[in-house]
C-alpha cells in the first residue's frame, strides 16, 4: 500500500480538490493524507488570537468570512443537491464548534482544539467528492489512532494497533481519507505534530503500515540542483539519499522538513516528491541509496550571523570549547557551522535574537568580531573523504569569491561555505556552472 500526502494548496480550491480525487483513483488501495485548505489555518490562529484577547466579536467576524468562502467551495465541489446538503451540514457543525468557544475561557488546550478543525472539514469535504463520483472511500479519524507520548513524540506502537483497528473495518475500500497535523496526546487531549506537520503524519503512517512508498505532493516542482530563480540552467534531481535531503532542506529547500523523513528513513521505505501541477513528472525519490561519486545539488541559507573569539588563554587549554558552547545553550542558540585553530573559534547563527546577551558574555574568554549579512552556500552529494577532486571542483568554482569560513568533514554529504550576501548569486552560479554544466 502506498501513503498519499496533499498540502493545503492541493486542496486550496473546488477545482484543486477534484483535481487531487483524479490523481488518487487508481484503482491502488492507498491512504490519502490531506492538510487543511490553504489560509485556513492562519485564519483559525488569528480567531485563536482574538479569543486570547477576550474579543468574541473579533473572532465571530472572521469565523463568519471563513465558513462563507467554506460555503462558496461547497457549492462549486458538489454536482448533487444530496452531497451539498451533506457539505454544508459539514461546515456548519465544524463553525458551530467554533463559536462555541466565543463563549468561555480559552487557553491553549482550546487554541489546539479550534486548530484541528481545519483538517477535519477538508478530508470530511474531500471524502464526500470521492463517494459523489462513486469511489469507495472512508473517512479514517486521525485522533482515533494518532497519538503522542509524555515526551510529546509519536507513539509509534500505539499508532500502528489502533491504525490496523480503523483499516480493518472498511477492507473492502478504495481509499482511505485521513488528516495531517492533528493527533491525541497521552492525556487525550487533541493536539498537534509540530515539527512537519502533515508530512510527518504520512511518514508516520506510512511506517505503521509498512507502505511500499510515501508520496508527498505539492504546488512546487520537485528537488533541483540549485535555486531555478536565481541560478540559470538548473535541473530536477531525480534521486537523492535521505541525509543530502535532511541537508539540503536544512539549508532552505522548502520541500520537505527534515524531521518528517526520519521515520521513513528507519524503516527504510522511500519518499517520492512529486508534482500536483505536473503530476506525470517523476519528481525526486528520496532514499536510503547513496549515488556514488555525483554531486546533486547547491543550497544556500540567508541571513546568517558570524562570530569569532579569539583567546590565547585556548591555546593548549582545555575547557574552552565547553565553555564558549554553553553559552550559546544558555541563550538557546543554535550553531550552523563551527571552524577551530590554535588560538580561535568561528562559528555561525541564523538565529540573533540573543545576539548582544551572547556577544557580553563571549567577551569573557577573548576577543570577539562579529559579520552580519552573512550566506552559507551548502554542496551535497557523495561527499566521503576518499573521493578525490570534488572538493578541489567547489573550491575552484569559487576562487573569485572571498570566503570567510569553509566547513568539511563534518558529514558525508555536504561542503559549506560562507560568504557575504551580496556574492550569493555570483557563488551558486559559479557552482552550478562548475560542478553541473561544465
Amino acid at each position: 500500500m502506498k501513503v498519499l500526502k496533499f498540502g493545503g494548496t492541493s486542496v486550496g480550491s473546488a477545482q484543486r480538490m477534484k483535481e487531487v480525487a483524479k490523481l488518487i483513483t487508481d484503482g491502488e488501495q492507498k491512504i490519502v493524507v490531506l492538510s487543511a485548505m490553504s489560509g485556513t489555518t492562519n485564519s483559525l490562529v488569528e480567531i485563536s488570537d482574538y479569543l486570547y484577547k477576550k474579543n468574541p466579536e473579533g473572532a465571530n467576524e472572521i469565523i463568519n468570512t471563513l465558513e462563507m468562502k467554506y460555503k462558496q467551495h461547497v457549492d462549486e465541489l458538489y454536482a448533487t443537491p444530496e452531497y451539498k446538503q451533506k457539505g454544508l451540514e459539514v461546515i456548519k457543525s465544524h463553525f458551530d464548534y467554533i463559536r462555541s468557544y466565543t463563549k468561555d475561557l480559552f487557553t491553549l488546550f482550546e487554541e489546539k482544539v479550534v486548530l484541528a478543525q481545519g483538517e477535519l472539514i477538508s478530508t470530511a469535504m474531500v471524502n464526500f467528492y470521492l463517494q459523489e463520483c462513486g469511489v469507495k472511500s472512508v473517512l479514517l479519524p486521525a485522533l482515533e489512532y494518532m497519538r503522542t507520548d509524555k515526551n510529546a513524540e509519536p507513539d509509534p506502537v500505539y499508532i500502528r494497533e489502533k491504525l490496523q483497528t480503523q483499516l480493518d473495518l472498511y477492507p473492502e475500500a478504495e481509499i482511505y481519507i485521513t488528516q495531517g497535523y492533528i493527533c491525541r496526546n497521552a492525556y487525550g487531549e487533541i493536539d498537534n505534530l509540530q515539527r512537519g506537520g502533515s508530512d510527518y503524519t504520512a511518514s508516520l503512517i506510512g511506517v505503521a503500515v509498512d507502505a511500499s512508498e510515501i508520496q508527498i505532493w505539492t504546488d512546487i516542482d520537485g528537488m533541483h540542483n540549485n535555486d531555478p530563480r536565481i541560478v540559470d540552467k538548473t535541473s530536477p534531481v531525480r534521486q537523492l539519499h535521505f541525509e543530502e535531503a535532511a541537508e539540503l532542506a536544512y539549508f532552505g529547500a522548502k520541500i520537505l522538513h527534515p524531521t518528517c523523513i526520519q521515520p521513513a528513513k528507519y524503516a527504510n521505505i522511500p519518499v517520492r516528491l512529486l508534482n500536483t501541477l505536473e503530476p506525470t513528472a517523476p519528481g525526486t525519490l528520496v532514499s536510503n541509496d547513496t549515488e556514488k561519486g555525483r554531486i546533486k545539488a547547491v543550497a544556500a541559507k540567508d541571513n546568517i550571523t558570524a562570530i569569532k573569539i579569539k583567546s590565547s588563554r585556548m591555546l593548549l587549554a582545555h575547557g574552552f570549547l565547553r565553555k564558549v558552547f554553553e553559552i550559546f545553550e544558555s541563550y538557546q542558540t543554535s550553531i550552523d557551522m563551527i571552524c577551530t585553530s590554535e588560538v580561535g573559534v568561528s562559528v555561525t547563527v541564523d538565529n540573533t535574537k540573543h545576539l548582544n546577551e551572547v556577544l557580553d558574555d563571549l567577551k569573557k574568554y577573548g576577543t570577539v568580531t562579529v559579520d552580519q549579512d552573512m550566506c552559507i552556500i551548502c554542496v551535497v552529494g557523495d561527499l566521503e573523504w576518499e573521493n578525490v577532486g570534488f572538493e578541489a571542483k567547489a573550491l575552484d568554482a569559487m576562487r573569485d569569491i572571498p570566503v570567510r569560513m569553509i566547513s568539511f568533514g563534518g558529514s558525508n554529504y555536504n561542503i559549506s561555505f560562507l560568504i557575504r550576501e551580496t556574492d550569493k548569486k555570483k557563488a551558486l552560479q559559479a557552482l552550478s556552472d562548475m560542478l553541473f554544466n561544465g
